[in-house]
């Protein structure tokens, strides 16, 4: 009866609206396998010899056991959890089908402008950008576990793409493989922690950075594509100053005004919600609890790069027919859908073959920077939207997503790609109910690169160039600067190392930002606070952790408090908040417990857990004692100085001490 229950609720339309987690699945549970046990003759100590039934027996456990862990491995909570299309294509129903599909149509609207536009931001053909936006959107149906992130090229990634790939379509697909390897070798092993030590303010000053780098780089005066900082900006004045300059300097006042217009005119469909809520008071009726703030933006602005793309290439296409074109167009572009090949693992230059090692030379810190980036953008953005619309990521599983996807883009002459925050926010907007909004997105990819290639010629560059100001400019946070100074006014040194060394080069900055705030953590863990009592018996009280870096600074403060003054005192370690030691920490312990038998004072602990308890017990200190509760550490180092009576039967060390080491 259950399983029918079951049935209909899956079969059951979900309603119009519902945010409801369609991927959650079960842990897999794996039962533990019992100990063997063998038999034992105590008067035959010798090697024990197994009758035929205790072999029988063993290999029945055996057989058991292993049973046990493949039918866990091949569970169906495993399998849902490795390919999570599985937890919820099963309660797939018409209504998240139609709410996929508007979802995928307004994200494929926004994908194609945006992608021919960061082609020109990566230095590459302008197709390249479109045989990046559609490999994501088909491997993450099966692999991602975000409802509402689409993969595909990014303002981020594109910038980094065009410095370290040097504008040459082989290097960008090689980079592409490559980072795609390591994003799934750091999934594999679980290494996404490591993703954890680059902090908020890092990531804050270098997508800041990155927007004006990006940002400027379309108002100069031509099209220029060099690397970040002043070592591209000389690079644009040179090419600029060149004789053989595409963009004359005359025309710079009206590309500005092609670009501002374009601007302007992304900017003005942004606004279709306010200017319903005006007609709202005059000739059309609205329902009285509608509100522009909380309504899902219109068709017409989720695709307003779209339609301002398309309105320029129809006016640039009128002056064509007139025989006057007085803008830079993006040109021909190559039709039809990429060749399925194999990554150059070499590349022929006018000066000859470069082989694999000396690409991977060339590439340099891009192997590092580009995975990690990508990984960090993504991740970032699936977390942000899975806590706003209550559902969960793993984090893991989003590592094999990405890598896995920039390895397949590779033999497709994709560029590295990662999540994007602005087409992730279109598609959570529309509705999006599962993944399955990609292949509505990576089909109008394709559709336009069979068909479409043809209408792209008339497109403006400015039109695009507008399009990439318009993304851009949300990644430059100016409240972070206040917040942090509010906040905690450390955190902008972080910030600031990284959004001017950015200027220079990026890995610079990125490494210099995360240089920082690691030195910052490192010392915090090295010097803990501690909270000092004076009076006969000193108490410290530890607020943190205790790693060996901070042995010493702790041995310094106790010495100094308790031994080296004129009448020495006993001294009790309150470390309930320390929940793991190493054995440097254990010889640090060893060596004060000994100062204090010199001196014939005490040294005590309370409020140990378990594991630390444990690891100080099978050390064997001479003189160890732990008490449960400050309370009663304080109470017996009173009754050593004959302050007041203590009750010997409360002292629960020796009973510890062979509970612990029994266990």
């Amino acid at each position: 009866m259950a399983a029918t229950t079951e049935s209909a609720a899956a079969l059951r339309p979900a309603p119009p609206r519902s945010r409801a987690r369609p991927f959650s699945s079960p842990s897999p549970q794996v039962p533990a396998a019992r100990p063997a046990t063998t038999p034992s003759d105590p008067e035959h100590p010798g090697p024990l010899l197994l009758m035929p039934s205790s072999l029988k027996g063993l290999g029945q456990a055996w057989l058991s056991s292993s049973s046990m862990a493949l039918s866990a491995c091949c569970s169906v909570s495993a399998w849902q959890k490795r390919l999570p299309v599985l937890a919820w294509l099963p309660r797939y129903s018409l209504q998240w089908l139609k709410m996929d599909f508007i979802a995928g149509l307004s994200v494929g609207l926004t994908v194609i402008p945006q992608a021919l536009a960061y082609a020109e931001v990566a230095g590459l053909p302008p197709q390249y950008g479109l045989y990046s936006a559609f490999t994501g959107c088909f491997v993450y149906v099966f692999l991602g576990t975000s409802r509402d992130v689409t993969l595909g090229p990014t303002a981020i990634m594109s910038l980094l793409v065009s410095f370290y790939t040097f504008h040459e379509p082989a290097y960008a697909v090689l980079l592409t493989f490559l980072s795609g390897c390591i994003q799934l070798a750091m999934g594999l092993l679980h290494l996404g922690f490591l993703l954890d030590f680059i902090s908020c303010p890092v990531i804050k000053g270098f997508t800041s950075a990155a927007a004006i780098i990006i940002g400027f780089g379309q108002i100069k005066a031509g099209r220029c594509h060099s690397g970040p900082g002043l070592h591209g900006a000389a690079a644009c004045a040179e090419a600029h100053a060149g004789p053989h300059s595409s963009c004359p300097p005359r025309d710079a006042p009206l590309r500005a005004a092609q670009l501002w217009a374009g601007v302007d005119h992304c900017h003005s469909l942004t606004k279709l919600p306010r200017l319903a809520l005006n007609l709202k008071h005059s000739c059309i009726s609205f329902p009285n609890d509608w509100d522009h703030r909380s309504a899902p933006p219109s068709l017409a602005e989720k695709a307003r790069n779209a339609l301002v793309v398309s309105f320029a290439a129809l006016v640039a296409y009128s002056f064509e027919v007139t025989g006057y074109q007085p803008f830079i167009l993006t040109g021909e572009i190559a039709k039809g859908l990429p060749p399925v090949r194999v990554p150059p693992f070499s590349v022929t230059m006018a000066n000859g073959t470069v082989s694999f090692t000396r690409m991977v030379q060339d590439l340099g810190a891009g192997l590092a920077v580009v995975p990690l980036i990508g990984l960090l953008e993504s991740i970032a953005v699936a977390k942000a939207f899975a806590s706003q619309n209550d559902y969960h990521v793993d984090a893991n599983q989003e590592l094999l997503a990405i890598g896995l996807t920039n390895m397949l883009g590779s033999f497709v002459s994709s560029y590295p790609i990662t999540g994007s925050f602005g087409r992730t926010a279109v598609n959570a907007q529309s509705g999006v109910c599962t993944p399955a909004g990609g292949l509505v997105t990576g089909a109008l990819v394709l559709l336009s690169l069979d068909y479409l290639t043809s209408l792209f010629y008339y497109i403006p560059k400015a039109a695009l160039a507008a399009v990439i100001i318009m993304a851009v400019v949300p990644l430059f946070d100016t409240k972070i600067f206040g917040m942090l100074w509010r906040v905690k006014r450390l955190d902008l040194l972080p910030l600031c190392a990284t959004f001017l060394l950015c200027f220079w080069e990026v890995q610079y900055g990125i490494l210099a930002g995360t240089l920082v705030s690691t030195l910052f953590l490192l010392h915090f863990v090295a010097r803990p606070k501690t909270q000092v009592s004076e009076g006969p018996v000193l108490i410290l009280q530890l607020a943190s952790g205790l790693h060996f870096p901070a042995i010493e600074t702790l041995r310094d403060i106790v010495l100094s408090r308790a031994l080296e003054v004129t009448s020495p005192r006993p001294a009790v370690l309150e470390c309930s908040h320390v929940c793991s030691i190493d054995y440097t920490v254990v010889l640090g312990l060893a060596g004060l417990l000994e100062d204090f038998r010199k001196q014939g004072v005490s040294l005590v602990f309370s409020g140990l857990q378990a594991p630390v308890l444990h690891t100080l017990l099978a050390a064997d200190l001479k003189g160890f004692q732990n008490f449960p509760t400050l309370e009663k550490a304080e109470q017996y180092v009173r009754q050593e100085l004959g302050m007041e009576p203590y009750n010997v039967c409360e002292d629960s060390v020796p009973e510890h001490k062979v509970t612990l080491l029994t266990a």
